[in-house]
């Protein structure tokens, strides 16, 4: 097998705001395996939260583009990683991820069947997914939502920790009365106290929220269960839930676990999780970090399985340099075609202006304006 890289600058189309920061743009790399004329492709993206920049997911994807030549094919490859515990070896789930994705993608093009019948799944997974408004004015979510909802969005999910409650309650009372059929997620990623939680939480179910991502600063598990036990809204553990030993931990004292694939490990660990808090009462959220379609599809592949899906990151973007999953209209879903069912988008579907987003969109070129050109591995 044969591994190449290529970093891309992922542009959003609009500043996105939450409690702890504000982000315009993100790098991705993406890796791709090739093998017997195939091949498979996946994408791992920096995070400050999570410590990872394009130099350190350049380097930890090298190593291990080059540790896949030891097997002889990408099937005993993809079982190998399938049987590693996520991060045992140091790893950030993150990078586990996307090469999991780009064996998946490659496996299941070499089977001709798709990513989620590899998983088990007969059925082509096909959802609603949550869309994101950021802190920002009460003018300018109401004039979101109100677009949103009439582009056909049922699950809208709205930031929340600025330094004045009263400006969340009032952007989430805004957007309640020009989507009044939406359901309502509401995210404050960790900013409140537990006195301002006690406080907020039951004005929030008076607006009809239907649920609360992370509302305290992640470590004190014990204070989120208490808090999730008498809390009149249904509260989803998402900092605080990074590894199959965290959801254990919450199974059956909070409402639900956000899993990302990025912060997991990749699906089977997400599948794990899933497994793991089955019938104890605490539901599964899919989640994601702000990346193309090629970073969400594997997600999607998992979709049904999850009781929300917060699968919009490449809706948030300037140009998704990937298509395959959809999402425009309120629903992800997947193509049906082998791996993981999305392509480049062609030149002629790039919009005006986006050129300096990821260049050329062939994740086998050699390099454009705005992208760092992709370096062999292995």
């Amino acid at each position: 097998m044969k591994a190449t890289l290529r970093t891309v600058r992922l542009d959003l189309a609009e500043p996105l705001r939450i409690s702890r920061s504000t982000m315009s743009a993100r790098e991705a790399v993406w890796l791709t395996v090739e093998h017997d004329g195939a091949a498979g492709h996946g994408e791992a993206v920096t995070s400050v939260y999570y410590g990872l920049d394009a130099a350190t997911l350049d380097r930890l994807l090298h190593a291990a583009g080059t540790g896949l030549a030891r097997f002889p094919d990408p099937e005993s490859a993809l079982e190998a990683l399938r049987e590693e515990e996520p991060g045992a070896d140091g790893t950030p789930p993150a990078v586990t991820a996307a090469v999991e994705s780009a064996l998946l993608d490659l496996v299941g093009k070499r089977a001709g069947i798709p990513v989620h019948r590899l998983l088990g799944a007969d059925q082509a997974p096909e959802v609603a997914t949550a869309r994101t408004i950021g802190i920002t004015s009460a003018t300018h979510a109401a004039a979101e939502a109100r677009r949103l909802a009439a582009n056909g969005f049922s699950v809208i999910k709205v930031k929340a920790g600025a330094p004045d409650p009263e400006e969340d309650l009032e952007r989430v009372r805004v957007i309640r009365d020009v989507a009044p059929g939406a359901r309502l997620l509401l995210d404050p990623n960790g900013a409140w106290t537990t006195r301002q939680a006690d406080a907020l939480l039951p004005r929030y179910a008076d607006l009809g929220v239907e649920a609360v991502e992370q509302p305290l600063a992640p470590g004190d598990p014990e204070a989120f269960g208490a808090l999730a036990e008498r809390s009149p809204l249904p509260l989803i553990a998402d900092e605080d839930a990074v590894s199959l030993q965290d959801a254990r931990r919450l199974a059956g004292r909070v409402q639900g676990v956000n899993v990302k694939l990025a912060k997991c490990g990749g699906v089977y660990a997400a599948l794990r999780i899933a497994e793991a808090i089955a019938g104890s009462g605490t539901d599964l959220m899919l989640g994601c970090l702000t990346a193309s379609t090629l970073g969400l599809a594997p997600a999607v592949h998992l979709a049904d399985r999850a009781r929300w899906a917060d699968l919009d990151g490449h809706l948030l973007l300037a140009h998704d340099p990937w298509t395959g999953i959809g999402g425009e209209r309120g629903s992800v879903t997947v193509s049906g075609h082998p791996g993981l069912g999305v392509a480049p988008r062609t030149r002629s579907e790039n919009p005006a202006g986006s050129a300096d987003v990821a260049g050329p969109v062939d994740p086998a070129g050699s390099g454009g304006t705005g992208e760092v050109p992709r370096a062999d591995v292995a």
